[in-house]
């Protein structure tokens, strides 16, 4: 098995690609080692000491390390737990597979309520997200989630390797917010939630 490895535009954080599906549908981000305690790889990532964030996508995995920590040293430990983990085909949640481990498309607690006379601009919000930027922002190691719209301000949260990084206002200023301001008129603005 060959895991291949990519640059993020965050400079601490790098997008291993094993070349097999790692989540079969949505996404899932490990902020903390408490949050790990759900996946044995992403708590066995966390035990390195050097990593503070795990993200898993549809075929990728993003790491981001500890400030500090130096990945020429750290590479080869986060491959080494990742050979191991898709090698022998261990379960990537515990409990052995997913299916008690409910991953919510939003999550509620962070969602803001829509107005339901806003509903058509919404739904052409989300399905832009869904087509035009999900994939670009996957591509750089990370995930984007609507939060919500009130007033002409879209709500989005950056994950991954694009939470925290130093391109990600600019990605949702310049990006995400001329896409979105050009398509849906109602738009006025772009907001980390």
């Amino acid at each position: 098995m060959f895991i291949e490895t990519e640059t993020t535009p965050n400079p601490a954080t790098l997008k291993f690609l094993p070349g097999q599906a790692v989540m079969p549908s949505g996404t899932r981000d490990f902020a903390t080692p408490e949050d790990a305690e759900a996946s044995p790889l992403a708590q066995a990532l966390f035990d390195t000491g050097e990593v503070t964030g795990v993200f898993f996508g549809r075929d990728f995995v993003s790491v981001t390390a500890a400030p500090g920590a130096d990945w020429s040293m750290l590479k080869p430990q986060v491959v080494s737990v990742l050979l191991d983990h898709f090698i022998s085909q261990a379960p990537l949640f515990a409990g052995s597979d997913a299916s008690g481990f409910a991953v919510p498309a939003e999550d509620e607690s962070e969602a803001m309520g829509d107005d339901p006379a806003d509903a058509e601009i919404v739904e052409q919000i989300k399905e832009l997200i869904e087509t035009r930027v999900r994939p670009a922002v996957a591509g750089d190691g990370g995930d984007i989630r609507y939060r919500g719209f009130r007033d002409g301000v879209v709500y989005l949260t950056m994950q991954g390797a694009c939470s925290g990084c130093p391109s990600s206002t600019a990605t949702l200023k310049h990006g995400i917010e001329g896409l979105l301001k050009h398509y849906v008129p109602e738009v006025s603005e772009v907001r980390a939630a």
